[in-house]
């Protein structure tokens, strides 16, 4: 378990989404959060901690310099966590896409940059950045975009720029910046899209589970708490300063028609798997390699796959 953080101020963007909400929940009762949030996917609300009172909630928008600023007065600590992300929308908006992912994170570093003091800026990248083919993925391979001209690929150019940008205020502004790359989280509080949340939605429903092409893409599964320790890996550890790193679990791995078969069988649900033609460029493997992560910070992801599923169902069942 990562180091207690505590008796900070911290600023988490995208505090009432699904993996921001949920590092909240782990760092509420010891410290003051403040959340900047534009409230379109609101987890927060649904969560046990919705009405805490070390919670300030300001509600706006990363591209409005004046309003991250305001959000990060006074504070010790900044995780980055806002973005637009989600392969529909993502494809339906790729100027929203590109504009908050780059211009959001640049008003979020400068705005963490101007303070008189900071102890860590936490930047939440994707995998995505190692493009449609990425087995046992190291931080130090290089990133693999996509054409110019498919939609998908503008959520893996503007989180690369932010990373960019990132170790840029590391290096020029000795600003102590940190990447995490994150591997297909899921869990209970998920909201909008992922393959993980729709199967078990539509098996608990006995709604047919839709796999878009023919099953075979192979993900790596990382429970949410596994990715929130590497999180608070991230703003305790000393080592992790100036650094990127993939928080992922490799031995938590399926193909997607493999994670929809044993969705069904977990779940006891009588869905059928229907595949469909798919509608944008796709990922054929995605796979961490997690050693430096466990080498310099001590995180290891602890969760399996099965037993991930069955919490987040039983989560599901319960609403």
């Amino acid at each position: 378990m990562a180091d207690v953080i505590e008796g900070k101020r911290i600023l988490i963007t995208g505090g009432a989404g699904f993996i921001g909400s949920t590092l909240l929940g782990r760092l509420v009762d010891r410290n003051e959060i403040v959340v900047l949030d534009n409230l379109r996917r609101n987890a927060l609300k649904s969560s046990p901690h919705a009405n805490h009172g070390n919670i300030t909630m300001v509600e706006g928008d990363i591209l409005d310099i004046d309003t991250v600023r305001k959000a990060a007065r006074g504070v010790d600590v900044v995780v980055h966590a806002a973005a637009i992300a989600g392969i529909d929308t993502v494809i339906a908006s790729p100027v929203t896409t590109l504009r908050v992912n780059m211009l959001g994170s640049a008003n979020v570093l400068q705005a963490a940059s101007e303070l008189d003091s900071c102890d860590r800026v936490v930047c939440i990248s994707t995998s995505e950045v190692f493009g449609g083919r990425a087995f046992q993925a190291h931080e130090n391979d290089n990133a693999d975009i996509g054409p110019v001209g498919e939609p998908r690929w503008t959520y893996a150019v503007s989180k690369l720029a932010e990373e960019h940008l990132a170790v840029a205020y590391f290096q020029e502004q000795f600003l102590p910046t940190v990447v995490l790359r994150p591997f297909n989280v899921y869990g209970p509080g998920q909201v909008g899209e992922g393959a993980m949340r729709n199967f078990l939605q539509r098996a608990l429903a006995d709604e047919p589970l839709l796999i878009y092409g023919d099953g075979s893409q192979i993900r790596a599964w990382c429970y949410v708490d596994d990715m929130v320790e590497g999180m608070l890996a991230a703003l305790a550890h000393p080592n992790a300063v100036g650094e990127s790193f993939n928080i992922g679990n490799s031995r938590a791995v399926s193909t997607t028609l493999g994670l929809a078969e044993t969705i069904v069988r977990a779940t006891g649900s009588r869905s059928e798997i229907h595949m469909v033609p798919r509608q944008s460029a796709d990922i054929a493997v995605r796979i961490p390699n997690v050693s430096k992560a466990l080498d310099m910070i001590g995180f290891e992801a602890k969760v399996g796959l099965y037993e991930g599923l069955e919490r987040t169902a039983a989560y599901l069942r319960a609403r």
